[in-house]
């Protein structure tokens, strides 16, 4: 029997951690910690090393960043403080720290979208946190990254400026629902998705009606989705 995953959910806010076993099933009960501000690299991976040390063994490790990720280096992390991350090879690190164990890694949103999709159609994972983190699949597969955090969707305001941590808390949970009620439909002309799912920390306080192809998501996804990074060879 495998010793299970180690799987980890960077968060702005916070770091996430539990031992998973191949289908994403909980062996472990979730670890967390405040993500460090400013969180350079070697702070990072040494707060890591702190907040996994009491879980049970693994003999893998996924990842979940919150940024631009390619081949296990990191190539934008907005919400770290910091720009020591750009060409940083976190899998690397994290698992030259963590016992030579090998580690795989992807943006977060994608790995939470892992733990929620059906595997049916056009599906969109929406993650509300810190920032606003996308990831497309259809028919399970994971579609190519889109970095919409950073792209305009009112004015001069990027997803992130306008439906972030720090835009619902200027604005208020009500004046700030009816924004994300207009990315929902801003998506769906852009992609005709199947079914969005809304995930993150924030998701919670969305107010009004839904429509029908979209629903509110376990903020735990993110953890449990680190099981299909280790389905396939190149599963991601």
């Amino acid at each position: 029997m495998s010793a299970g995953i180690l799987a980890i959910d960077v968060g702005g806010t916070g770091l996430k951690a539990a031992v998973i076993d191949d289908t994403g099933k909980l062996l472990s009960e979730r670890a967390r910690v405040p993500t460090p501000h400013p969180c350079p690299p070697a702070l990072f991976v040494e707060t890591l090393a702190g907040l996994v040390a009491p879980l049970p063994a693994f003999d893998r490790i996924s990842i979940g960043f919150p940024g631009v990720v390619r081949e296990g280096k990191v190539l934008t992390a907005p919400n770290l403080g910091t720009d020591d991350w750009a060409g940083f090879a976190l899998t690397e690190a994290v698992s030259a720290k963590l016992g030579g164990h090998p580690a795989r890694m992807i943006n977060d949103a994608e790995m939470q979208g892992f733990g929620i999709i059906k595997g049916e159609g056009i599906e969109l994972v929406v993650t509300l946190g810190t920032g606003c983190g996308t990831a497309l699949f259809r028919n399970g597969e994971l579609m190519a990254h889109m970095e919409l955090a950073h792209h305009p969707i009112h004015e001069d305001k990027t997803y992130d400026e306008w439906l972030g941590r720090a835009a619902m808390d200027e604005a208020g949970k009500k004046h700030w629902s009816k924004r994300v009620h207009k990315m929902i439909e801003i998506l769906f002309v852009l992609l005709h998705y199947d079914h969005l799912y809304l995930g993150g920390g924030n998701s919670k306080h969305v107010q009004g009606d839904l429509p029908p192809n979209v629903s509110i998501a376990s903020n735990e996804a993110g953890l449990e989705g680190g099981a299909a990074l280790w389905r396939a060879p190149k599963a991601v």
